[in-house]
């Protein structure tokens, strides 16, 4: 009864290293006690061709990847084509792990018929080092290759987790070089059931990381999706205010016109041109200062021209038409407004050289968007790249520069980054078809 223990709870384990090993390469399909479903509906159907099959290697590997393609397609989001391509793959593990039990078999001449029930234990001892091995190789697949939930934990980070399945490793390897022979059924299986509960406390423990990372990926994004809807509240804020301020100056510019009308009837030509000339100054102290034929990016860069203005930073711009800018109109507030916010921030430091230079055109069938603009302080990196260009508030402002890496990204975008003499540079190019 006991052995049959030991082979459900080793296809056990190699179900949920099967099972880890496709959700590195797709997202889970459902969520709650259908995954449990689906793990002891996998689990059966290993049990049961494992035995039938025990005498039929090659019909029993063929039978096992159409098993593996059939449940993980119906687990992970991907293709069957993808899930056939892996479920070959996992089988090409587990086979490396049985042939790496027949050299520990051998190395140790290991054979419960020949000697008996002192050697059984060796033999058990052997499966599970050899599932332990595996679960060690599907997390360093799942690091390599996994979703970029995983790129949360630092390398220092992974390296402390995987002292678990080492340690298990050596402490397995241990008790089988010491306890290679034991003399009841007691010892062996209290032997096992130590070796498997290591084997569990790994899995637990990587689930258990594994759900933190996913809870702090899900923060990461609420916290950026807060970062967004700021960014076009203010936008959309001051779109609101420029569309009120227009109404109020057409009902304005129709009472000047009848002002001049007047003038004009009673010939008080004297009286009319001093009317125009202060009508005239006015407009030039109008706010919108900047006109691209769209609505949205007229907003920001005004609103930020104005906010710079006050500031005492110069703002160069450079724009041409981009009344036909195919960029989401959240998008673009993403860009601009984190881009322009960070290089006012960095313009305020600086002592005496204040200037921001914007750069966005369409030309030559290409978006560009560039911003130039100088700085007072050290500009933080982190395994090579930008964090902030922002002294307070670190954290906030590397998740905004984060954001607009990823909207470059969905784009098909490229952009570069450079700090040269006191001048940060950030240059964004998006291919025009789309």
């Amino acid at each position: 009864m006991f052995e049959l223990m030991q082979s459900i709870l080793l296809i056990f384990i190699e179900a949920i290293c099967c099972k880890s090993f496709f959700e590195t390469f797709g997202k889970i399909r459902y969520k709650g006690w259908i995954n449990i479903i689906q793990i002891l509906l996998l689990l059966s159907s290993m049990c049961l061709y494992s035995h039938i099959l025990s005498d039929y290697f090659v019909l029993r590997q063929i039978i096992a990847i159409f098993v593996f393609s059939f449940f993980m397609f119906w687990h992970v989001k991907i293709t069957l084509k993808k899930s056939f391509i892996l479920a070959i793959l996992f089988e090409a593990l587990l086979l490396t792990m049985d042939y790496l039990i027949y050299l520990i078999s051998r190395r140790f001449s290991l054979s419960s018929e020949s000697l008996g029930q002192q050697y059984e234990i060796g033999l058990a001892l052997v499966y599970l080092l050899a599932k332990i091995i595996l679960f060690l190789a599907v997390l360093i697949i799942r690091k390599q290759f996994g979703k970029k939930s995983m790129e949360m934990m630092l390398d220092t980070e992974w390296l402390r987790f995987l002292f678990f399945p080492v340690f298990t490793i050596v402490a397995i390897s241990a008790m089988l070089s010491v306890f290679r022979y034991v003399q009841t059924v007691q010892q062996a299986n209290l032997l096992f059931v130590i070796a498997f509960g290591m084997i569990g406390m790994n899995i637990v423990v990587f689930y258990l990381i594994n759900d933190v990372v996913e809870r702090e990926e899900q923060m990461h994004e609420n916290k950026i999706f807060q970062i967004q809807a700021k960014n076009q509240l203010e936008m959309y804020r001051s779109i609101s205010e420029n569309f009120d301020n227009q109404k109020r100056k057409t009902h304005e510019y129709k009472n000047q016109i009848s002002c001049i009308e007047s003038l004009l009837d009673k010939k008080q030509y004297s009286k009319l041109e001093e009317y125009v000339k202060k009508i005239n100054g006015s407009l030039n102290n109008e706010p919108d200062a900047i006109n691209t034929n769209n609505v949205i990016v007229n907003a920001i860069l005004n609103t930020k021209y104005h906010e710079a203005d006050a500031k005492g930073i110069v703002f160069v711009f450079r724009v041409n038409d981009l009344s036909g800018l195919k960029i989401k109109d959240e998008d673009v507030v993403t860009i601009l407004a984190n881009l322009l916010n960070n290089a006012i921030e960095a313009c305020v430091t600086c002592a005496e050289k204040k200037v921001i230079k914007l750069k966005f055109v369409k030309e030559d069938n290409r978006v560009i968007i560039a911003v130039k603009n100088t700085f007072n302080y050290d500009i933080v990196y982190e395994n090579g790249e930008i964090q902030s260009t922002k002294m307070s508030n670190v954290e906030e402002h590397g998740v905004g520069i984060k954001n607009v890496l990823k909207i470059i990204e969905k784009y098909d975008g490229s952009y570069v980054i450079e700090d040269k003499n006191r001048e940060f540079f950030f240059s964004i190019i998006i291919p025009v078809y789309l």
